[in-house]
């Protein structure tokens, strides 16, 4: 199979200096497995790049929360994928759900988002995911797969996306999408993908979940076969997110 287990951590808007250098002092302190198995990226909020930049770990990498959707010029309040380029900063988070509903984000600037950011050098972890409504009314393949669609018509590499379905009902809830619901999703995107765009393409793009995934959950859903890891929001500020790196030893295994 090929698909290299990765663990996102989106710190949202949290944190001080003082309380990010006891995350990164966690992190830089636990015993994980090796790049060879899990691919980790952690995402602080911005003002936060440079000092966790300075001080994490060789082996995990760093993701922005957001980037503009252009080059930078007269666009206040925003941050470039050039800027992140030139610090150093490897990946972006685009198409989060709350950029999507709280900024009314459309899909198709989501779209020209990552299609500029992945121009411009930059990996990119692009959420899709349903409302509570949208699940409950059958409508949750229809709304995933037209917000992957608006990616897919502007990009024609997926070499460097990674996609995270994050059921909006799900995130920051404490409600997880139990292992069968993550599953389905992720085999119907991932056949949607060789659908759209290639048997390659769908065999190879890590389709990652993310909802209130915690130490206690995450066992269970990495035994899914279509699960290629996490996003993980609140737990990537605690300690147990080790223990959800860890979970990638499971996905070796099988």
């Amino acid at each position: 199979m090929g698909r290299k287990f990765f663990v996102g951590g989106n710190w949202k808007c949290n944190g001080t200096a003082e309380e990010v250098k006891k995350i990164v002092s966690t992190l830089n302190a636990g015993e994980v497995p090796s790049e060879v198995v899990v691919e980790v990226v952690v995402s602080p909020p911005f003002v936060f790049l440079g000092l966790v930049k300075s001080s994490l770990r060789p082996d995990f990498h760093i993701a922005a929360q957001n980037c503009w959707v252009k080059k930078g010029g007269a666009f206040t309040g925003e941050v470039s994928a050039e800027m992140l380029i030139n610090l150093g900063i490897p990946w972006v988070i685009l198409g989060h759900s709350e950029r999507r509903l709280i900024l009314n984000e459309s899909n198709d600037f989501i779209g020209d988002k990552v299609a500029y950011a992945l121009s411009q050098g930059l990996k990119v972890i692009a959420c899709v995911g349903e409302t509570l409504e949208q699940r409950e009314s059958g409508s949750t393949m229809d709304v995933v797969a037209a917000q992957t669609k608006a990616i897919s018509e502007r990009i024609s590499n997926w070499e460097n996306v990674v996609l995270a379905y994050e059921p909006v009902w799900a995130i920051g809830t404490g409600q997880v999408a139990t292992p069968a619901q993550a599953q389905e999703v992720h085999f119907e995107l991932r056949k949607w993908l060789q659908v759209n765009t290639s048997s390659e393409v769908a065999a190879t793009t890590r389709i990652i979940y993310g909802g209130s995934v915690s130490g206690a959950n995450c066992k269970e859903l990495a035994g899914q076969p279509d699960v290629d890891g996490f996003l993980v929001g609140g737990a990537s500020l605690k300690p147990e997110f080790i223990d959800i790196i860890k979970s990638s030893e499971l996905k070796k295994s099988m």
